[in-house]
């Protein structure tokens, strides 16, 4: 049995990003592939950008990737709880510790002294803003004065001066950092909650966390967590640093300026789980083949950390994503590309168009759509003349003919053919023959025939062939159409 741990632990401060998804999915397959185990922990001590119903949110979403997790919220493990807000003494008690040792220290200053302190350093053009040091050699007797009298204090990280301070990323290899770069960051915030340095370390060693894999963002910070390691005399986990994601052609994150940034908003404009989970495997990591479609047990086989990107930002190709998500729409059997249409409709609410007809029917509409539809959402547009009359404009009938009465005409002759035809003939492949038959005796023009047909019934110009459509709406339908056109 491998012993292989790592671990997701999100903030419950809004929605999460698609970036963080990836991140997920990454650690799974790692996990999965070792046969190790993957955790999520909530790290909800930033009790200000708190969101109410966010941590549930968060694990919704994950398991609609199809992503779960071994140990965590609703999987308690032996190294629970999962959750940062249910483990406050433990990070007093290792907070004490540290203060204890020296490697840490109680600090007064107030909210205003540290509003002018950075406004002054900002003046003087300092690229960042760092604790100027003011509490961090107070004596032992001004402390317990302080403590004593109740005033508000944090606990601040004790970094050296002028020190290497270095580790090994799996992904970056050896770094360095100066520890004068290091911020004496805060620890134990005055509310009692740590803040992310050392929630994340204690939490990671308490809960054997052998990797750490975590965007790249993250690389400024691990410095500090290096010293607490230290500190404590603990072992270091393995870092793994992965690569952000940044809209394609920009050098920035990915903005909302450009479309879905959320997981669920991808879902929700109906992007299939296969084929986002597909996407993101290589937002990041490549096999080393021309391979492009993958299967999750098929990236679990290949994941190697050693593939993953060496490099700042991967480019998240939003046109590429939608190529994608075609390509696994066109691959799946209309039954079963159905089932997904109303599972997603059920979900986000959305209005399908078909609840008044059979399942039979509608999947013969989707079936036709299929080829033309990139995402879930396309669907709603693109088949509302299968269930609405459409909204025809008397001007546009004449628009390829260019004379109403020769519209009058060709709609007038098609009429009366198809009203010939009985129900048992009526498909596709005999309607489009009789219509040619009828235009070559009188010397229409194919297209400007079965444009203005096209226009008549499905108030679009550009639809799937126009006689697979007659068939699927059937002759009663088509001839209501054709009338009411006809009487315009």
């Amino acid at each position: 049995m491998s012993n292989i741990r790592a671990r997701m632990a999100p903030s419950p401060t809004g929605e999460y990003h698609i970036g963080h998804i990836r991140t997920v999915l990454y650690n799974y397959a790692f996990c999965k592939k070792e046969k190790g185990k993957f955790i999520i922990r909530i790290e909800d001590t930033d009790q200000e950008r708190y969101v109410e119903g966010a941590v549930e949110r968060i694990l919704d979403v994950i398991l609609d990737y199809k992503l779960d997790w071994d140990e965590g919220p609703g999987k308690e493990g032996e190294y629970g709880p999962y959750i940062q807000s249910q483990r406050l003494d433990l990070y007093k008690k290792y907070a004490k510790e540290l203060v204890e040792k020296g490697h840490a220290y109680y600090c007064f200053c107030t909210k205003e002294r540290l509003d002018s302190m950075r406004e002054e350093q900002q003046k003087k053009g300092l690229s960042k803003t760092m604790y100027d040091g003011h509490c961090r050699n107070l004596s032992k007797t001004d402390v317990e004065k302080s403590l004593i009298n109740n005033i508000s204090y944090v606990v601040r990280l004790k970094v050296p001066q002028n020190e290497k301070i270095s580790f090994d990323d799996a992904v970056y290899g050896h770094l360095e950092f100066n520890s004068n770069e290091v911020d004496d960051s805060i620890l134990l915030k005055s509310d009692g909650f740590p803040t992310y340095h050392l929630g994340v370390v204690i939490d990671d060693h308490l809960m054997r966390i052998t990797h750490v894999m975590r965007g790249n963002d993250w690389l400024p910070s691990t410095p500090k967590h290096i010293l607490l390691y230290k500190y404590f005399g603990w072992d270091l986990p393995v870092f793994v640093h992965l690569p952000n994601l940044k809209e394609k052609g920009e050098n920035r994150k990915l903005s909302k300026r450009y479309g879905a940034v959320y997981a669920v908003d991808f879902l929700k404009e109906g992007y299939l789980v296969d084929a986002l989970i597909n996407f993101l495997m290589f937002l990041g990591w490549n096999p080393g083949t021309e391979k492009e479609i993958y299967t999750m047990e098929e990236f679990i086989r290949d994941f190697d950390i050693e593939r993953i990107h060496k490099t700042d930002l991967v480019a998240f190709d939003r046109e590429k994503l939608l190529w994608l998500n075609g390509y696994y729409i066109r691959q799946m059997k209309p039954e079963n590309l159905y089932n997904e249409l109303k599972l997603w409709s059920k979900k986000f609410n959305i209005d399908l168009h078909g609840n008044n007809f059979d399942d039979k029917y509608n999947v013969k509409v989707l079936g036709l759509l299929q080829e033309r539809i990139k995402t879930l959402s396309e669907y709603v547009d693109l088949s509302r003349y299968f269930y609405k009359n459409p909204i025809i404009q008397k001007n546009l009938i004449d628009e390829f003919t260019k004379d109403t009465q020769r519209s009058q005409e060709i709609l007038k002759g098609l009429n009366t053919i198809y009203n010939n035809v009985r129900k048992d003939n009526w498909n596709s492949e005999n309607l489009e023959k009789l219509s040619h038959e009828y235009i070559e005796k009188n010397n229409y023009k194919t297209k400007e025939a079965f444009m203005t047909l096209r226009y008549v019934i499905t108030g679009e110009k550009a639809t799937p062939p126009i006689f697979d459509i007659l068939s699927i709406l059937g002759k009663e339908e088509v001839l209501v159409r054709l009338n009411l056109s006809i009487n315009l």
